[in-house]
């Protein structure tokens, strides 16, 4: 489906929506727990659903309502097959989770996630008991626990969710283990699985991110939490509320707890001369001098498209750092937005060499935007149509993803979509 974003005024009070990134997390330490767990506030990105479809097919017991999820755990597979969607958290983090099981599962995987690289999880679980086999290094991953847990080392070059994944699931293994972790990659995901992880009382200690000591024959204790807003998603409404606020957009439901990588968002905006000022439920966001700016994204790679967009608007070149975290996304996202944003009339530049992606701000052109199935490249094709010139958007459905609600909450605050 296409959809033009057209210029527009903003005002008002956004909400972000709920983190996919938090609540799955969440989703799978209730599977493991035996007992009853809430979550509240539910996001209702695809990601979210996936996983709590992966969940109930390990035996969890999900009763859904609006505003929260009642969930009852314990491992007791129904089905042979999970279906993670297009979740790279979710299928690098059921994973080893489904491996504490000791019969034969299939992790299945839909669009662009079918491509991405599976042969660094299989490698790593074939090293503490798991029975591995992948399609030409790829999904679906065919699993046979029990995981036994013991000493590993692990790339964390490539992502960080497989060793989520793997803190969710070894403390219920039998043997106490340990991961040496070479390169880590997205340290505030770490982060916020370890903030799970403490809230359901179990225990992980580590050295500077590199040396992870976790104790077996644990037990994730049931909970009743709140999913906490979305930085990925907010900071396009950031950004949107630098460029197209008058008097000012505010956006609310972004807290500091849990630790999300994408909290830098404020950083950057910072550096380049908005303004922002903390009210009592969110961020107000004023314009300031719109400079370009440096930024090292590399654990943060999410703020590529909105930091991209906010520095076509800047008056002198930005640079961000960490190109490449953007190849195994759900486009190749840093040659995504090279091209997409050329047809808008902004000049990007990627640098392999020098790990970085330049941009060059310039007056919007109207064009027509391919989204390329990427959530994120659907949210930036609006920005740059509602800060600066028509957009028509391909493929506006692969915002289901991370944020159904985008187009519905940003027309309600002066936004103008129309049909192509």
């Amino acid at each position: 489906m296409n959809l033009i974003a057209r210029p527009s005024v903003l005002s008002g009070t956004v909400t972000a929506p709920a983190s996919k990134s938090h609540m799955q997390r969440l989703i799978a330490s209730a599977l493991l727990a035996n007992g009853e767990s809430w979550i509240r506030n539910p996001s209702d990105a695809s990601d979210a659903w996936a996983a709590l479809s992966a969940a109930a097919g390990l035996g969890a017991e999900a009763e859904v309502g609006e505003t929260a999820i009642r969930m009852v755990g314990g491992l007791k597979p129904r089905s042979q097959e999970l279906n993670l969607g297009e979740s790279g958290l979710g299928i690098r983090m059921f994973a080893p989770i489904a491996a504490l099981v000791s019969h034969p599962i299939a992790l299945v995987a839909e669009g662009t996630l079918q491509q991405r690289p599976m042969t660094p999880l299989a490698d790593a679980l074939g090293r503490i008991g798991v029975k591995v086999e992948l399609t030409q290094g790829h999904a679906p991953i065919l699993l046979e626990g029990p995981l036994q847990g013991g000493d590993l080392e692990l790339d964390g070059t490539l992502s960080s969710q497989f060793l989520t994944g793997l803190l969710m699931a070894l403390p219920c293994a039998q043997k106490d283990s340990t991961i040496t972790v070479h390169g880590l990659q997205s340290r505030p995901y770490i982060d916020m699985t370890l903030d799970v992880l403490s809230s359901v009382g179990i225990q992980v200690t580590h050295e500077d991110h590199r040396l992870f000591r976790i104790p077996g024959n644990q037990q994730h204790q049931p909970f009743d939490q709140t999913v906490s807003g979305d930085w990925s998603a907010g900071a396009f409404l950031l950004v949107l509320a630098a460029l197209t606020g008058d008097p000012y957009l505010e956006i609310d439901g972004l807290g500091n707890s849990p630790t999300q990588a994408d909290q830098a968002v404020t950083g950057a905006l910072l550096l380049s001369g908005a303004k922002l000022m903390r009210t009592d439920s969110g961020i107000r966001v004023d314009r300031g001098r719109r400079k370009g700016f440096n930024f090292d994204a590399t654990h943060c790679p999410d703020l590529f498209p909105p930091l991209a967009c906010y520095a076509a608007f800047c008056k002198k070149p930005t640079t961000l750092k960490g190109l490449h975290r953007l190849q195994h996304k759900e486009s190749n996202r840093g040659v995504a937005i090279a091209e997409e944003f050329g047809k808008a009339g902004i000049r990007v530049e990627l640098s392999e060499e020098k790990d970085e992606m330049t941009i060059y701000p310039g007056p919007i052109q109207s064009c027509t935007f391919d989204a390329r199935g990427d959530h994120r490249m659907v949210m930036a094709g609006a920005v740059l149509g509602l800060a600066g010139a028509p957009i028509e958007i391909i493929g506006i459905e692969a915002v289901e993803k991370s944020y159904p609600a985008f187009f519905d909450n940003l027309s309600a605050v002066g936004a103008t979509f129309g049909r192509a």
